[in-house]
Parts: structure tokens; sequence; C-alpha cells
């Protein structure tokens, strides 16, 4: 497929819905080429067409799925410039009672899939001698909360590879940056919502405010635009000194 030479290919993982879907557009409006991996083929496709961008649908469970999907790019447009690690899953238990497979499955999807993204997508940018990697972490990346290990073990891993990606990038123009939201208004967090306020007997407005934002500063929800803000300046021309950082959007939950 023939493009402007000038156009920088942008794949967001996870990006048929919530965080990623906002990132999607942001990065679309800003003039990159979308592409979007997940498993959601219709909402996938969809948000495809609306923003001129392409969908390519991918278990990135399966280590073999992460090098067919860079290789399906390379082959429609040349390579990728921006990656957004944005595919991820959530399982809450006690370590005692956490299943094996869905700890492997979590590790795999979280932390071993955004090296093989970053490892295979490495020669085009370095080559290009220009890259943006923004991997999406979460308050999770700097603290822990109850029943969530793999979750937190995941998340703490990113940073770490975050800031050996931005070490060994910066001669050669890539950038590495991890973003940390608290609890975004999305499809995926309003489930936990409703999931917790039948195991706790409180309303949704209940888990809100005295769950899920009880360590926080700003008592609301954030909305998945705000996150989808940062993450396109992080991949702009703006933030080609920024590398290796931890970026909060955590309404001030941290600060403690």
């Amino acid at each position: 497929m023939t493009i402007n030479p000038d156009t920088r290919i942008a794949l967001v993982t996870g990006g048929a819905s919530g965080i990623g879907k906002a990132i999607a557009e942001a990065l679309a409006e800003d003039g990159l080429k979308v592409v979007i991996s997940d498993l959601n083929q219709e909402q996938g496709q969809a948000l495809a067409e609306a923003i001129d961008g392409h969908f390519i649908a991918s278990d990135l469970t399966r280590p073999e799925a992460c090098a067919d999907l860079v290789q399906a790019i390379n082959h429609r447009y040349g390579g990728v410039d921006v990656l957004v690690n944005n595919a991820g899953i959530q399982h809450v238990s006690a370590i005692e009672d956490f299943p094996e497979e869905k700890w492997n499955l979590m590790m795999q999807l979280m932390l071993t899939t955004p090296f093989l993204l970053i490892k295979y997508i490495w020669p085009y940018i370095k080559q290009k001698g220009r890259g943006r990697i923004v991997n999406m972490g979460s308050v999770h990346a700097q603290i822990a909360s109850l029943n969530k290990s793999a979750y937190v073990s995941a998340k703490h891993g990113l940073l770490g590879l975050t800031k050996s990606a931005a070490l060994e990038g910066g001669e050669h123009g890539i950038t590495a940056n991890l973003v940390c939201p608290a609890y975004v208004k999305t499809p995926l967090v309003e489930n936990q919502i409703a999931a917790q306020s039948a195991t706790l007997g409180l309303s949704a407005d209940q888990v809100e405010t005295e769950v899920m934002l009880k360590s926080a500063a700003i008592k609301r929800m954030i909305q998945p635009g705000e996150v989808a803000s940062l993450v396109a300046y992080l991949c702009s021309d703006k933030a080609s000194a920024v590398t290796g950082a931890a970026w909060n959007i955590d309404l001030g939950w941290t600060a403690q």
C-alpha cells in the first residue's frame, strides 16, 4: 500500500475500545496512520474505518502472533514508527488462590508481548533514527494493592522494560515512556465496579468513591481522552527529549 513517506505508522494494541480506542483516535487526529490490533474484530474494524486506519485481529497472548503482526504491518506500510503497548487484562485473587495459568497469561500479554513487539520493531526505528514507544502502565506500576499480584508484578516489570528501552534507544532517537493512570472510566472498569458492587454490597457510586477513589486526591474517574492526550504528546516531536519516565495521571494517588 502506498502512502505519503512522511506519514508515521502507529501500532496500538488493545485498540478497539476504552483507552486504546481513545489513543488510536488521538494519534489519527495528529496525522498518524494507525494500525489497531485487538481480538474484537467488529469494534476494531469499525474504528479503523472511522479513523482511516487499519485493523489486524491478533491474539497477542501467543508469542508467534507478535512476530506475525509486525511482519504484516511491515508488508503493508514498510515499518512501525510508534508503538503503544496498551493491551491488558485483569484478574483479582489472593496469592494463595491465584491460578497459575492465569498468572502466566497475564505475564505473557502485559510484559512479554510488549517486549517482543519492541524487539521486532527495533531494527526499523533504529535504522530510521527515530521512534516512539509508549507502554501503558498503571498506578500499580509503582504501588501495590490487595489481591492484584499478577497485575502489579506485570506493571512493575513494564516500568523496568521501559527504562531499559529508553537507555538503549537514546542514541538512536528512540524514546520510551510509561503512562500510569489510576482508574479510567472504561467498559473494563465499569465491569469491575459492577462486580465489586455485588461482592461488597455497595452501590456503584459507593464503589467508585469508597473503594476506587479512596486514595485519590481528586475524587472523580479519569476519562479515556485525558490519557490519550498524554500519550499523543509522548508520541510527538515535542517529546523528543522525554524518555525513561513514568508519567502519572493518577488523581494524586501516589502523592501520599
